[in-house]
This record gives structure tokens, C-alpha cells and sequence, in this order.
């Protein structure tokens, strides 16, 4: 859904005679949203029953698709989009357990290889399905496309999800948890927006609050029987060093993600499809390499790949940062592959190597780690690589709409943004060296690894 939408933005932003930075919010608050409630929903899963959250939030996800189309001002799609994201929320959160609780040992492993492949092939296919939508007809069409597909799977859920009883009816959910970590996401991403906009001071602020509200969901989370996050694995540093290069390495492919459509359109001048198109060559790069990437890894250990995969983002960023107006579209397209290739090589170690230092009584609180730091990296992504580009340009990029600034200046500060995504490259390759590997790894082969 994520690269579906990416690719619109352009659209957007100038649909609404809005800022680049205003438009990104269209992807930040879905993102602040999905990161605060997917421990939440995985919670409420447990408590209410699989069936039941998974079905509400494809109603909720669903409404909030028409609403998105309908929106009449940037200011209703933004909160159309949060309505949205409370169902991606519980999407996202309860598929891959559903899976493990409803089959048979025999046929987990192939059912989350299936997963796995929709997901990558639903991340591919997203920017030129998106650009096709937008050229053919218009951007409102990105969020109409949800609702025959998410009244399909009601009816399918209605039909084949068995009614079970909840695995932990007697848990609590931690409410004072889900909204300290949505304090602390949208004033830290709200904050590193507003540095380089007309109110600096407020921007500074924000994230001044967004400091103590970590500080105090992390002083909830340690009293607490049932929490959202068992702070007590962040103890170990090999568990924390390959969870914060989990956030990086998403920091970089998101911000690549809302960079890349606004560069194809607005310097090169490419029609959203076609710049849909190039687009496509990213996650193909991941998709290819991934599966190669985590055999290997079972063999000779996790950190070499997961090395291997940053230093190849470093260069592939480094090459991003070159181009200009007059770059080939082909160049380009190569950078993006490249980029993906060294994602996909480091990304399924990456998880591996996270579930390897998990204990096993402790691995389903870790898997769902992984996927709150995996969007909380796009989140992240999304709000710095905006705020560099926008350090490079001036306050222009945040005040007015991108389509009238000059292509050059433009390509000036995207490709200081791209700088500014190579350097986190280059901060996990230096994560990784503090870490020691364990030679009892975990295998993620057949579990679902996405980066999208």
C-alpha cells in the first residue's frame, strides 16, 4: 500500500497546491499510526480473538479508503489516512500469526514462503499499478483500488476463518503504552518536519516531548505484566546493535521510496506510469537476492551478508547522489536495483540474526519487534530525508510546492538527501562490526522478510 501511495505523491502535492513536505504527511501519518498500534492489535488479537481484530480491521481499512478518495482538502486526506492506517494497523499485525495458529507444522513454513512472496510482489507492483492508476485516470483511484479488494477478503475471511477462542483472553492491554509510543512517534516525527519550516522553535519542542515521552514508555514498560515491548531484550547488544540496523537500513529504502517519484517527475519531467515503471527496479532488486541472501547466511553466519548488503546500499546511494537533469533514465534504474540487491542481501540475515538472539519463549514478542522497527525506520525515513533535502534547498522545499522550484536546485537537494542516506549505510556497517555473532543461528527460511 505504502508504494502505491509513494508514487502519487507528486500528484498530490500539486492537486492540493501543497508543499512537498506538507505532501509527505499523506505517507507520515499513516506510518505514525501503523507503528503506534501494531503491538496494540497483535495485543488485541490475543485477547479478542485473530478472526474477529483481522476482519475489523479490513472494515476500518476499507472505509478508510473510500474516505482518502473523497477527500476534498490535503487536510481530510491526512486524517482519512490515519482512520486507514487503525485498520493496516491490525492487518499487518495479525497475518503472519494467523498463519502459525491455523495450519498444520507441516505446511507453516509454505504458507509463510506465500506470504512472503505477496508481499514482495504487492511491493513491486505498487509504484507501476499506482503510476498507471494516477496517469490512466487520477490519484483518488490509489485509494479506490482498495475497496473492491478489501470487500473480497471480508467475504473470503467470513467464510474460511475458523472461530477460535482467544489464545490470552485474561490479558490486559497496555493503553497508558500504545499512547505514550504515539506521543513520542508523532511529536518526533512532527518535530524533524517543522526544523526546517517557518517554526523552527516549535519543531524543536516537539522533540524535546518526544525524549520524555520514550523515556516515560519505557519507565511503563518495565513494571509491567503484560507490555507492549519486553525492554529486558534490549539488554543484550547484539539484539539491540542488529535492531537499530534494521531501523537504518528501512531509514534508507523509504527515504529512497518518497525521494525518487518527486526526482522522475519533477527533474526529469517522466510521467507518473513510466516513472512507476523505473520505480519497479528496486524491490526487484530485493526480491532477487533475498531468499540467495538467507540460505547463505545459514551457512557461513549472518554478519558478512548483512555487511555485504549496507556496503553495496552505501555505493548504490553514492551513485544516486551523482544524478541530475540530464542523467539516463537507465543509470538510474541500475542505481535502484543496486540499492535493493545490497537491501535484499542484508535484510533476511538481518531478521535471522534478530530471532538467533531471541530466546525462544521470547520470539513472537521479537518478530513483532522486528516489524515495529521496521516502519518505524520508514517513518523515520520519510521525516529526515524531507528534512535534509530540505537543509540542502532552504526553506523553500517546506513552504511552496515543489513543481515551482527550479529542476536544478531540486536535483541539488536530492542528492544531498541521497548523501545523507548513505551515511546511515555506513553507520550500520559500523553498528554490525560491535556485533558478535552467535553460531547458533536462527533460519528465517520460509518466514515472510519484507523491507516494504
Amino acid at each position: 500500500m505504502r508504494s502505491i501511495v509513494n508514487i502519487a505523491l507528486p500528484t498530490v502535492s500539486k492537486a492540493f497546491g501543497v508543499s512537498t513536505v506538507t505532501a509527505s504527511w499523506v505517507l507520515n501519518a499513516y506510518l505514525i499510526i501503523l507503528v503506534s498500534l501494531l503491538l496494540a492489535a497483535s495485543r488485541l488479537g490475543d485477547m479478542k480473538g485473530y478472526r474477529k481484530i483481522f476482519m475489523a480491521g479490513f472494515v476500518i481499512f476499507t472505509i478508510g479508503s473510500a474516505l482518502c478518495g473523497l477527500a476534498p482538502s490535503i487536510t481530510l486526506l491526512i486524517v482519512s489516512r490515519v482512520f486507514q492506517a487503525i485498520g493496516g494497523a491490525a492487518i499487518a499485525a495479525l497475518g503472519a500469526v494467523m498463519v502459525t495458529s491455523y495450519l498444520a507444522p507441516s505446511l507453516r513454513d509454505q504458507a509463510l514462503g506465500f506470504v512472503a512472496m505477496f508481499t514482495m510482489l504487492g511491493a513491486a507492483l505498487g509504484p507501476v499499478f499506482g503510476g498507471f492508476l494516477t496517469s490512466a485516470f487520477s490519484w483518488q483511484f490509489i485509494f479506490y483500488v482498495n475497496i473492491p479488494v478489501g470487500i473480497l477478503a471480508m467475504l473470503l475471511g467470513l467464510h474460511f476463518l475458523p472461530r477460535l477462542a482467544p489464545v490470552s483472553s485474561g490479558a490486559k492491554l497496555d493503553i497508558p503504552g500504545v499512547i505514550m509510543v504515539f506521543a513520542a512517534l508523532s511529536t518526533l516525527i512532527y518535530g524533524l518536519t517543522s526544523l526546517q519550516g517557518p517554526l523552527p522553535v516549535t519543531g524543536a519542542a516537539s522533540l524535546v516531548v518526544s525524549v520524555i515521552s520514550w523515556a516515560a514508555f519505557i519507565f511503563n514498560e518495565r513494571g509491567k505484566a503484560d507490555p507492549l515491548i519486553n525492554i529486558g531484550l534490549f539488554s543484550n547488544r547484539a539484539f539491540s546493535l542488529q535492531n537499530a540496523s534494521i531501523m537504518l537500513i528501512q531509514m534508507a529504502m523509504a527515504g529512497t521510496m518518497i525521494l525518487m517519484p518527486f526526482f522522475l517527475e519533477l527533474v526529469k519531467h517522466l510521467p507518473t506510469d513510466n516513472a512507476g515503471t523505473i520505480l519497479l527496479a528496486l524491490p526487484i532488486g530485493m526480491i532477487l537476492p533475498s531468499p540467495i541472501a538467507g540460505r547463505f547466511s545459514d551457512v557461513i553466519g549472518t554478519k558478512k551478508p548483512i555487511i555485504i548488503g549496507f556496503i553495496v546500499c552505501a555505493v548504490a546511494l553514492l551513485f544516486l547522489s551523482t544524478l541530475s537533469p540530464h542523467s539516463s533514465v537507465g543509470h538510474i534504474g541500475i542505481y535502484l536495483f543496486l540499492l535493493g540487491a545490497g537491501s535484499g542481501i542484508a535484510y533476511a540475515p538481518l531478521n535471522s540474526a534478530v530471532m538467533g538472539e531471541s530466546p525462544p519463549k521470547e520470539r513472537g514478542a521479537a518478530s513483532g519487534l522486528i516489524k515495529m522497527m521496521t516502519n518505524l525506520g520508514s517513518s523515520l525515513g520519510v521525516a529526515m530525508v524531507m528534512l535534509a533535502a530540505a537543509a540542502a534547498l532552504g526553506p523553500k522545499l517546506a513552504q511552496v510546492s515543489a513543481h515551482t522550484l527550479p529542476t536544478a536546485d531540486l536535483a541539488y537537494a536530492f542528492d544531498m538527501a541521497f548523501l545523507f542516506l548513505m551515511a546511515l549505510e555506513i553507520a550500520g556497517v559500523a553498528l554490525m562490526i560491535f556485533v558478535r555473532e552467535r553460531t547458533d543461528g536462527y533460519s528465517t527460511e520460509g518466514e515472510p522478510v519484507s523491507a516494504f
